[in-house]
């Protein structure tokens, strides 16, 4: 049963030609030595200690410290109440309870909900960018001379 398989057969309605198996031919140049396979450089080993890497493995370095003083640290000033008298932060809740109000229907566009929305985020993530490079910077001894 195996031998009929790896014979070649011929295939009908191809005029009786066979077809043959397909041989597995190596590629050969006279630049490159026909012995040597292309590598991925990044996984040659005793290239620079035996692993070459972009960036360390652990790149983001996560704390929930940075996040949750981050978060305090927007949340303070953006209740200070510098708008007419009222606050970032209350007044982008206020919008979302008004926006809320009307649920199925979608904010519109020249709602004041899409500027607070965008303003409190906007700080927010700066506040906890600077936050990561302060706290990360900090105890990794970067700003020591």
């Amino acid at each position: 049963m195996a031998a009929t398989f790896a014979a070649p057969s011929t295939v009908i309605g191809l005029g009786g030609s066979s077809v043959s198996p397909i041989k597995a031919k190596a590629l050969s140049s006279s630049f490159i030595k026909p012995t040597i396979r292309a590598k991925n450089p990044l996984k040659v080993a005793g290239a620079s200690g035996g692993r070459v890497t972009c960036f360390e493995q652990n790149w983001l370095r996560r704390d929930l410290n940075v996040v949750g003083f981050g978060l305090i640290g927007w949340l303070a000033p953006s209740s200070i109440p510098a708008i007419n008298g009222k606050s970032l932060s209350g007044l982008f809740f206020e919008s979302i309870g008004t926006e809320l109000a009307h649920f199925p229907t979608p904010p519109a566009l020249t709602s004041q909900f899409w500027l607070w929305l965008i303003t409190w985020h906007l700080g927010l993530f700066i506040c906890l960018t600077f936050g990561q490079i302060g706290f990360k910077g900090r105890t990794e001894d970067y700003f020591k001379k």
